[in-house]
């Protein structure tokens, strides 16, 4: 099978999430997304609550697609979170599948600053999606994409017949990986936003599932 590692703090994941998962899914002929809340990343992150939580509202969010699986696998380690050795575990688990990393670009031209970006680099394909402020070709400013000639594989069209919008580029690695890096539907929606919205007692409704949001006020997460 294809399957894409969808990575991340989820705190909480929202439809910004859910979206990108999907078209990453789509236009990246995935069978299946693994959602992958970390467990104990290796930076401390402010308002990060407990990691039991944050898979459960995963869970919540991802139960109508059938598409879409959720892994403990982090958040049973008592060690540091280091993706390097998340990416390694999960090529044990699914040896004989493809896996697909997928990353924001905001955050792939952050992996030098990563544990052991190099190998990191060479274990997988990437599926990079745009963020907002960050355009397609922003991947060109990443060490670790090959800029020589011949290094654009392929340009990647929208079908319009399917509904998909934007385009893409498949680009190569200096590992000899490939990254297929995807203009996302703009969604300007972000976790830290909706903590803020939450402690300021403001309504955090449309910006995430309903189930999940019922999950956040039953057990009083983000509050002050």
């Amino acid at each position: 099978m294809r399957l894409g590692i969808l990575g991340g703090t989820f705190n909480p994941i929202h439809f910004g999430h859910l979206r990108a998962a999907e078209e990453a899914r789509e236009r990246g002929n995935l069978d299946k997304v693994i959602f992958m809340p970390s467990g104990n990343p290796p930076l401390k992150i402010v308002d990060l609550i407990d990691a039991s939580h944050r898979y459960a509202m995963a869970r919540l969010a991802t139960a109508s697609n059938v598409n879409f699986v959720v892994s403990d696998l982090e958040i049973r380690q008592i060690e540091k979170s280091y993706t390097v050795n998340t990416i390694q575990r999960l090529c044990e688990i699914y040896l004989g599948d493809e896996l697909f990393f997928i990353l924001g670009i905001d955050a792939f031209l952050d992996i030098p600053n990563w544990w052991q970006p190099d190998v990191l680099t060479g274990m997988v394909d990437f599926i990079l999606v745009t963020r907002p402020g960050f355009d397609l070709m922003d991947v060109l400013k990443s060490p670790y994409i090959n800029k020589g000639k011949g290094s654009k594989v392929n340009p990647v069209r929208s079908d319009a017949s399917n509904g998909v919008k934007g385009q893409g580029e498949e680009m190569r690695l200096l590992s000899g990986r490939k990254a297929l890096v995807l203009q996302m539907t703009p969604m300007g929606i972000s976790s830290t936003e909706i903590r803020r919205l939450l402690r300021e007692g403001k309504s955090i409704k449309y910006l995430l599932p309903d189930k999940v949001e019922e999950y956040i006020y039953q057990h009083n997460l983000y509050h002050p």
